[in-house]
């Protein structure tokens, strides 16, 4: 605890230092069955977040069903396109920047990664469904002159099957919107996306393994990430483009340096220090690096004071130990 306390202090020391470049600092806000307010703002607003993503849903049946639906009365408000504005909205009135986010979500929570269709005829449906799922957020995007704007998560099979209809995709998108675009590759996958040269950051989901003990150390993390760091490094260089986390964090579970992508609900143990642990060694390999553009915490629940704490195992930093570290890291390259 000693050691922790310690930590907070140096970290919130180098608020003063002059040389910190200015990131990223956001959150991944996820959507609810309800309007927002400023209630629900202001926590984001204490973490020192200057970014949030809002996250609009399309969903497809199966990862072969062709037709992505969105916009239906079951949908959840905060999933929605009108939920989506009022959130955005709410987020900007205390001067949160905003990444809009449209993701899929299929049925039973196949992974997106896998969709692939079992026809030409099939391909074709799921590109214009997709078009127009996509196409509607970015004018969105550009209505309310949001800041960012990501064109898809974590759909690798898709884009390797169809790479010129992603590249299509993004001159469309650039006709309508004039921000800035990036797209959220997993970690395994981003090593691989064709179409990082059309954008303006390279984004990834980076659940990347940094280590297979219980309850990994700050030192056994930090050696976890040199296995990776040229990698994603090798990336900038060869594009010259930012890296950007679209998404990153750990769950506070026995193993969280493992696999760090697994949301299984097996995993029960409570593991605050991992959860910790690793956090402190993501942001001190990568923010403090001039070509490394930020990241979004996964994930921020709208209501702060009924979210994650202590007895929670979920990614979700609020009320647990790491949130203060968040919250310090943030204010240093705010």
């Amino acid at each position: 605890m000693k050691l922790y306390r310690l930590f907070i202090l140096f970290v919130l020391s180098c608020q003063s230092c002059n040389a910190q470049i200015e990131k990223i600092n956001g959150v991944s806000f996820v959507a609810s069955r309800e309007a927002i307010n400023q209630n629900h703002v202001k926590p984001v607003v204490s973490v020192n977040a200057n970014y949030a993503s809002v996250m609009p849903f399309g969903f497809l049946r199966t990862v072969d069903n062709p037709n992505v639906v969105y916009g239906g009365e079951r949908q959840w408000y905060g999933e929605t396109k009108e939920g989506t504005k009022q959130y955005i909205e709410e987020l900007r009135k205390q001067h949160i920047n905003i990444m809009l986010k449209p993701q899929i979500w299929v049925w039973r929570g196949e992974f997106t990664g896998y969709i692939k269709m079992n026809s030409e005829e099939d391909w074709k449906t799921l590109e214009a469904s997709y078009s127009k799922f996509i196409l509607d957020y970015a004018q969105l995007a550009e209505e309310l002159k949001v800041k960012l704007f990501c064109i898809g998560t974590e759909l690798e099979t898709f884009i390797d099957n169809r790479p010129n209809y992603w590249l299509n995709l993004i001159k469309e998108i650039r006709k309508i919107y004039k921000g800035k675009l990036t797209y959220a590759a997993n970690w395994d996958e981003f090593k691989r996306t064709p179409f990082w040269r059309e954008l303006d950051f390279i984004g990834v989901d980076a659940y990347f393994p940094v280590s297979d003990d219980k309850t990994p150390s700050y030192d056994d993390a930090l050696k976890g990430w040199k296995a990776h760091l040229p990698e994603i490094r090798k990336r900038h260089e060869a594009f010259d483009k930012p890296i950007l986390f679209t998404e990153f964090g750990y769950r506070s579970v026995d193993f969280t340096g493992r696999e760090p992508w697994k949301s299984d609900r097996s995993m029960n143990q409570v593991n605050l220090d991992g959860q910790t642990n690793t956090t402190k060694a993501l942001f001190e390999t990568f923010w403090k690096e001039d070509w490394f553009a930020g990241g979004f915490i996964w994930k921020w629940y709208h209501n702060h004071e009924k979210a994650g704490g202590t007895e929670n195992t979920r990614f979700t930093p609020q009320n647990k130990p790491v949130e203060a570290i968040i919250k310090a890291h943030y204010a240093v390259y705010k």
